[in-house]
């Protein structure tokens, strides 16, 4: 396997697996409820709009990660990509 099919296939898996957290995320900010007007009866809905903004703020970090990482990795692609043409030029 050539280098740049390594980073292809290293670059295809990390980029799935962003768009899984991205689909992940998405799910969660739709049961998220922007404004909610609750009395003190209803503290059961209040603390599961809690774990959900809990845990969109954790996603956070794996997904700017995982974007970081797979620019990078297209990037690097395109870099040996120019130079194996450079090369046989």
């Amino acid at each position: 396997m050539s280098t740049l099919q390594m980073l292809f296939s290293v670059w295809g898996v990390v980029t799935a697996g962003l768009i899984c957290v991205l689909i992940y995320r998405s799910a969660l900010t739709t049961h998220e409820g922007d404004q909610i007007f609750l009395d003190a009866s209803e503290n059961a809905i209040a603390s599961e709009q809690r774990e959900i903004v809990a845990r969109l703020e954790r996603l956070s970090t794996p997904i700017t990660a995982l974007s970081i990482v797979s620019g990078a990795l297209l990037l690097a692609i395109a870099g040996v990509w120019l130079y194996q043409g450079y090369k046989n030029f």
